[in-house]
Formats: C-alpha cells, sequence, structure tokens
C-alpha cells in the first residue's frame, strides 16, 4: 500500500445530509428510530418543528425560512408519512422548497400512513405529483429502513432522476387539514 492508497483508507467517509420532513406530534417516535439507526451513515437534517422555530403567517418568509436554514446543504429529502402528512402545511412547503432547489425526493410509507378505500396510501399532494411523473422515489417503512444499503439505493434512485420530472405548480397549502 503507497501512502495516498493508506491516507485514502484512513480518511471518515463523507456523511452526505438528507432533510427529514415529517409530523412531529404523530410520528417522532419513527423519526427517532429512523435517525438512530441511520447517524453513523448520514447526517440528518430536520426542522425541530416549524411551529415553534418560525413564527410567522407570511409563506414566503417561511419558505425562505426552510429553503435556506433546512433544504440548503442537503441533496435529498425524506418524507415519513404517517397517519396525518398528507394534512400538514409546512410538510408541503418542504416539499415545494426541495423541489424548488431541485434536490432528491423520497417518500416513505410508516406503517400508520392511511389508505384511500382502493387501498392506496394517501399521501401530500405535491409528493403525489411527483411520485405520478416519476421524479420522487416511494417506499415502504420496512424496505427502505432494512439496512444502511436499503436506504442508500433508494436515496441514490431519487438522486438520479431527471429534473424535467418535477411537478411543482399546485397551489401551497394554506393551512393545516
Amino acid at each position: 500500500m503507497n501512502l495516498q492508497e493508506l491516507l485514502k483508507s484512513l480518511e471518515k467517509p463523507v456523511k452526505h445530509k438528507i432533510f427529514v420532513s415529517y409530523h412531529h406530534k404523530l410520528d417522532q417516535k419513527y423519526y427517532d428510530l429512523f435517525s438512530a439507526k441511520f447517524h453513523d451513515t448520514y447526517e440528518s437534517i430536520h426542522d425541530a418543528s416549524l411551529d415553534s422555530e418560525i413564527d410567522s403567517d407570511d409563506v414566503e418568509y417561511v419558505l425562505r425560512r426552510i429553503r435556506e436554514e433546512y433544504i440548503t446543504g442537503t441533496s435529498c429529502t425524506i418524507v415519513l408519512i404517517g397517519a396525518e402528512t398528507y394534512q400538514r402545511k409546512y410538510i408541503d412547503w418542504e416539499v415545494k422548497a426541495t423541489l424548488d432547489k431541485e434536490h432528491a425526493l423520497l417518500g416513505i410509507f410508516l406503517p400508520s400512513a392511511p389508505r384511500n378505500e382502493k387501498g392506496i396510501i394517501i399521501v401530500p399532494g405535491r409528493l403525489h405529483d411527483n411520485i405520478q411523473s416519476g421524479y420522487a422515489v416511494f417506499a415502504s417503512w420496512e424496505s427502505a429502513t432494512a439496512s444502511p444499503e436499503s436506504l442508500g439505493k433508494y436515496i441514490a434512485e431519487a438522486k438520479s432522476k431527471f429534473k424535467s420530472l418535477i411537478v411543482n405548480s399546485r397551489e401551497k397549502k394554506k393551512r393545516n387539514g
């Protein structure tokens, strides 16, 4: 082994930054499990609940803060989809900010995710648009969190999508529900 190879082997692997969007009140336990399992592989950034962090009714101001303080510096947003995720305005805004920055988008549906009468998982509208267009990747909690390699495969797939598939024309959600 030469000096260059030795130095390379001593380097710490780069921890990719990901943003995790989730409904804090109902899905915190899943975020905590996710974070504990992948803390050695990914630097996970989350919003620490925007309800208390950014005290403003100005949607454009909040979106700018999301982009600048949470999305910038990451390469992928992961949306943990639980029972009420589809109803949350901040999750819609986080997905919008992700798409504005043309970052990768991965939806992971939790065991608590609601289904419609046909058994289809109900996801936030903007995420749905991008799953339908082929831009966003969609996976189950079980398959995405099976191992760091499994999650890495989904993130790599999300990062490989063509930016031309992004659909971000939906009206911004004004309130929860």
